[in-house]
């Protein structure tokens, strides 16, 4: 697929697939209100004495265990959008409650990997290296890793395999492999219409606060499945 292929289908494939924006929108909400009231219970609870005390505080800590459950349901969820992309199929995935979340744990992993190494580099090179050189290195180590972690992503939507995605020799030949000048060109148009699509949001949202909270929410699933899918795609040519 092209450039304009690839942006044409992730535009496209959150309209073709309402009842799966619909669920990971419900999803959104329903994080977003358990958020909220954890916040509250544990505020009460830490200001209030007692019984009181300890009811809201056990509240709040079950309502944070929940609200993490969820958050790591929609990334796991966030995941599979790039998974289908992949594959290109164009139904969208459904809840698989055990996997996503395992696959989100996992997700955690990779990221912590594929920035801490480069800090590590960076960290040992400053001893033997000037300044000017470190951060000039800094900056292409972190474009190198950053581009890897997208490709490790990738790799672990395809196959649900830390091991997999944690093989950082292979997530850096698969930028090669995709194109970097491709994978560059396809994030700068996803970056690019995402402001457009939040401008346009905030413009309508000025003139009705509620309306734009609701608007500001729909944007903001939909730039989720657009940025995923496009990744998705992206790799399918590997």
């Amino acid at each position: 697929m092209n450039i304009i292929e690839i942006i044409t289908d992730a535009l496209e494939y959150p309209l073709h697939n309402i009842p799966s924006f619909i669920l990971f929108l419900v999803l959104g909400i329903v994080a977003a209100i358990i958020g909220g009231s954890t916040a509250v219970s544990i505020v009460v609870g830490l200001h209030s004495a007692g019984l009181a005390s300890g009811a809201f505080t056990g509240m709040g800590v079950i309502g944070l265990l929940v609200f993490i459950i969820i958050l790591f349901l929609i990334e796991g969820y966030a995941l599979d959008i790039i998974k289908y992309g992949i594959e290109r199929r164009n139904d969208g995935p459904g809840i698989e409650f055990e996997r996503q979340i395992s696959n989100a744990f996992k997700l955690i992993i990779v990221d912590i990997v594929y920035y801490l190494v480069p800090v590590i580099i960076i960290f040992v090179l400053g001893f033997f290296l000037k300044n000017w050189l470190i951060s000039l290195i800094t900056i292409i180590l972190f474009i190198i890793f950053a581009l890897a972690n997208f490709m490790a992503k990738c790799r672990l939507a395809k196959t649900d395999d830390l091991g997999a995605a944690l093989v950082i020799g292979e997530a850096i030949g698969d930028i090669t492999r995709v194109g970097i000048v491709k994978l560059l060109a396809v994030a700068a148009l996803v970056i690019v219409i995402s402001f457009i699509i939040v401008l346009i949001v905030s413009a309508i949202a000025s003139l009705n606060d509620l309306i734009g909270d609701i608007l500001f929410g729909i944007a903001l699933v939909y730039i989720i499945f657009f940025y995923h899918r496009a990744i998705g795609l992206l790799y399918s040519e590997i």
